[in-house]
C-alpha cells in the first residue's frame, strides 16, 4: 500500500540557514533510493539531499533561493506502491548526505576567471620565525580516513591554504590546508595512512605576525586548492574560503590524481551526486556547459554532453590519436626559404597514409628472390618482340606470382570488418601497383590479374602507369584492389617498409635486384637477387603466415614453370 513520506533536512552540522541552490526533482518524478533531492550551499560546503526510499514526488516545499536548517521540509514523497515497491530500502544515515565543500562561486562563470598558477608561490622570508604545529582539522564523524595524496614535503615553502595532504572517505574528499604561509618541515604523513581529527600532519615555521603583515604582498594569488575564492560568480556575492575540505574534480579518483585544482584552479561547478554520475560516465566536467542555477552542471547536461559526443564525427588531429602536433618552426630566422602548396594528390595521399600507418600495427617480413632466370627469360622476349607489342617490365611477372600466392594465402586478400569482429575474404584478384607521378603517389589497379597472361598485364600497367603521369586516371581505376605492390626497383635502395594500403592487409615492396655470389653446394655463383619487403596488418596476419606467403613468392620467382602448375 502507498503511503506518503515527508522528507527533511537531515542533520548538516552547525549549518544554519542555508540557501537551496538547486531543486532537482519536480512533481511527478519518479525518484530512486539516495537520488539526490535538491543541493543546498553554505559558505563552506555544498551539500545534497537524497531520497531516502524509492517513490514518486508528490509535492516540493522549496524553491531555489529559499533557507533551510536541519528538520525543514523539502518535499513529500509517495512509496510503498505498486511501481516503487520492488525498491523499497531502509532509509539511510545522516551521514549519507553527499558531503564536499563549496565549489567556487564563480565557477558558473568560468571564462570570467584569472588563471592560479600550478604550483605555491614563494613567499618572502620570515622575519621573525614561530614553529605552528599542522593537525588534522574537524573532518566531522569521520575516523580512520585514508590519505590518497600527498602534495608536499619537508622544505617546501607554501601558502596559507594550500593544500597539504588529500583525505577520502567513502562520502567525501577532504583537502587539509596550511594554516598560515611557512616552510614545511617534520612531515610525519604518507600516501595509505589512515588519520582521523587532532593528528599530527607536520610542522611549519612562519613568520611573526608584524613581520608577515609587512611582507603581505600587494595582489596575493591564491593557492590552487582554493583558487575563485572572492571572485565575481556573476550575481555579485562572494565566497569565503573553505577551512578544512574541499572537492576533487571527479569527486573521488585514485591515489595518483590531484587534489580539486585542474585547468588553472577552475573546479566544475556541480552537485556530489553530478560529479559521481559523470564520474561512471568518463565525462570531464570541464567541458560540460551548466544550465542550472547560476550555471550549475546538471545530470541532464551530463546527458546531453554524452549524446553530443557521440553524435559528432571524430576530430581531425594533425598529431592524430593524441599525439601532440609537431610545433611549429620560423624557418626563415636560419636563412632564406621558400614555400609552395602542396599538390592535391600529395595532400591527399598524405592524409591516407597517416591514417594507415596509426590504425595498422605494421610488420614488415624481408627476403630475396634469385630472378636470374626470370631476368634472362624477360630480356630474350622483348628482344624477340623488338619494337612490336608492350614492353616486359619485371612488374607483370610480380603481380601474376602474388595473385598466385594469395590462392594459397587468400587471408591476404581480406579485409578486416568495421567492428573488429569478422575478416571480409574478397574471392577476385585486382592488384594495385603505386605509380610515381610529379604529383605524388597513386595507386592503379589492375582487375582480375590471376585470369590474364603476362603479355596483357604488361600492356595494362603500361597504360595505367601513363594516364597517371597525365593525371588521366579515373576514380573507378584506384578502387578495388585487395593488395598492393610498390617498387622501386628503377631507381634503386634494398629493403625498405611500405605502408599498407588500407582497408587491404598487406603489400609488397620491391627494390633494385643485386648481382650476388650464392653457394651452390659447390661453388659461389653470380646470381641476380630481388629484394622483398612484404608489410602486412598483424592485427589480421600472423608473422608465420607471412613468413610462408613470402617463401612461396620467392619460389615463384625464382621458378617460372611453377607459375604455369
Amino acid at each position: 500500500m502507498a503511503k506518503e513520506l515527508q522528507v527533511t533536512v537531515p542533520d548538516i552540522g552547525d549549518y544554519q540557514d542555508v540557501p537551496v541552490i538547486d531543486v532537482l526533482v519536480k512533481v511527478g518524478d519518479h525518484v530512486e533510493k539516495d537520488a539526490a533531492l535538491v543541493t543546498l550551499e553554505s559558505d563552506k560546503a555544498t551539500l545534497d539531499v537524497p531520497a531516502p526510499e524509492a517513490g514518486v514526488v508528490k509535492s516540493i516545499a522549496l524553491k531555489a533561493g529559499d533557507k533551510v536548517s536541519k528538520g525543514g521540509a523539502v518535499l513529500v514523497l509517495e512509496v510503498g506502491g505498486a511501481d516503487t515497491a520492488a525498491r523499497l530500502s531502509p532509509a539511510p544515515k545522516k551521514t549519507d548526505v553527499a558531503l564536499t565543500a563549496a565549489a567556487p562561486k564563480s565557477a558558473a562563470t568560468p571564462a570570467t576567471r584569472k588563471e592560479t598558477p600550478a604550483a605555491p608561490r614563494a613567499v618572502k622570508a620570515p622575519v621573525a620565525a614561530s614553529r605552528l604545529e599542522v593537525t588534522v582539522p574537524d573532518i566531522g564523524d569521520y575516523h580512520d580516513v585514508p590519505v590518497i595524496d600527498v602534495l608536499v614535503k619537508d622544505g617546501d615553502t607554501v601558502e596559507k591554504d594550500a593544500t597539504l595532504i588529500t583525505l577520502e572517505s567513502d562520502k567525501a574528499t577532504l583537502d587539509v590546508p596550511a594554516p598560515a604561509a611557512g616552510v614545511i618541515s617534520g612531515f610525519r604523513i604518507k600516501v595509505g595512512d589512515k588519520v582521523s581529527k587532532g593528528m599530527a600532519v607536520c610542522a611549519l615555521a612562519t613568520a611573526g605576525a608584524s613581520s608577515s603583515e609587512s611582507a603581505e604582498p600587494e595582489a596575493s594569488v591564491p593557492s590552487p586548492a582554493i583558487a575563485g575564492e572572492g571572485q565575481d560568480r556573476g550575481d555579485g556575492a562572494g565566497c569565503s574560503a573553505p577551512t578544512a575540505t574541499l572537492p576533487r574534480e571527479d569527486g573521488g579518483g585514485s591515489p595518483s590524481t590531484p587534489a580539486a585544482p585542474i585547468a588553472g584552479g577552475v573546479i566544475p561547478y556541480a552537485s556530489p551526486s553530478t560529479r559521481k554520475f559523470a564520474r561512471e560516465l568518463g565525462v570531464d566536467l570541464l567541458r560540460v556547459a551548466g544550465s542550472g542555477h547560476k550555471g550549475r552542471i546538471t545530470h541532464e547536461d551530463v546527458q546531453g554532453y554524452v549524446k553530443q559526443s557521440l553524435a559528432a564525427p571524430p576530430a581531425a588531429t594533425s598529431g592524430g590519436s593524441g599525439i601532440p602536433a609537431i610545433p611549429a618552426v620560423d624557418f626563415a630566422q636560419f636563412g632564406a626559404i621558400e614555400t609552395k602548396p602542396l599538390a592535391r594528390i600529395r595532400k591527399l595521399s598524405a592524409a591516407h597514409l597517416h591514417r594507415a600507418w596509426l590504425n595498422i600495427p605494421h610488420v614488415t617480413q624481408t627476403d630475396e628472390a634469385d630472378i636470374t632466370d626470370l631476368e634472362a627469360f624477360r630480356k630474350a622476349q622483348n628482344e624477340e618482340a623488338g619494337k612490336e607489342g608492350a614492353k616486359l617490365t619485371l612488374l607483370p611477372f610480380i603481380l601474376k606470382a602474388v595473385a598466385k600466392v594469395i590462392d594459397t594465402f587468400p587471408e591476404f586478400a581480406s579485409s578486416l570488418s568495421p567492428d573488429g569482429e569478422s575478416l571480409i575474404h574478397k574471392q577476385y584478384r585486382h592488384i594495385g601497383f603505386a605509380a610515381d607521378t610529379p604529383n605524388g603517389l597513386v595507386v592503379p589497379v589492375v582487375r582480375d590479374v590471376d585470369r590474364k597472361g603476362i603479355h596483357q598485364l604488361a600492356q595494362e600497367t603500361a597504360e595505367l602507369a601513363k594516364k597517371a603521369r597525365d593525371g588521366k586516371l579515373k576514380a573507378d581505376e584506384m578502387k578495388g584492389g585487395v593488395f598492393s605492390v610498390s617498387s622501386l626497383g628503377g631507381i634503386g635502395g634494398s629493403h625498405f617498409t611500405p605502408i599498407v594500403n588500407a582497408p587491404e592487409v598487406g603489400i609488397l615492396g620491391v627494390s633494385r635486384g643485386v648481382m650476388k655470389p650464392v653457394w651452390d653446394g659447390a661453388a659461389f655463383q653470380p646470381r641476380l637477387m630481388l629484394p622483398l619487403s612484404l608489410s602486412y596488418d598483424h592485427r589480421v596476419i600472423d608473422g608465420a603466415y607471412a613468413a610462408r606467403f613470402i617463401v612461396l613468392l620467392v619460389k615463384l620467382l625464382s621458378d617460372l614453370r611453377r607459375l604455369a602448375l
